[in-house]
């Protein structure tokens, strides 16, 4: 009895388009989740629940790439002690208007009296 070789190139064929068609399948709802999470993004960071501005997420989606993930530096100056340096209101103008390598406007104006108050207290 002789086995039929393309039997297994066809189950590994079948195999793999319908996990392609699985995978798209996923990859629509994960479209609409990054379409909302990037209409968040855009209007300041606001999360979904209650409205309200969420610092640390903020930080997490515009400062880490040059404060670094555990506020150490990088690109940008290290944020651990900077409430000890600078007054809420000093932060406050730096992040609305910029200072140095930091570009003005990262931080919605009506949201900077929040991160700069959460900035302060990074220890």
């Amino acid at each position: 009895m002789n086995r039929n070789p393309i039997i297994p190139f066809l189950l590994i064929m079948v195999f793999g388009i319908g996990l392609m068609f699985f995978l798209s399948l996923d990859g629509l709802d994960n479209a609409k989740e990054m379409a909302e999470e990037e209409k968040q993004a855009e209007e300041g960071g606001e999360t979904a629940a209650g409205g309200e501005f969420d610092p640390e997420g903020h930080y997490q989606s515009s400062c880490i790439g040059c404060h670094g993930s555990s506020y150490e530096g990088g690109a940008g100056p290290s944020l651990v002690g900077v409430g000890e340096k600078l007054s809420p209101e000093e932060i406050q103008d730096i992040l609305v208007n910029g200072k140095g390598g930091m570009p003005p406007g990262l931080v919605p104006a009506e949201n900077a009296e929040a991160m700069a108050a959460w900035v302060a207290e990074i220890k």
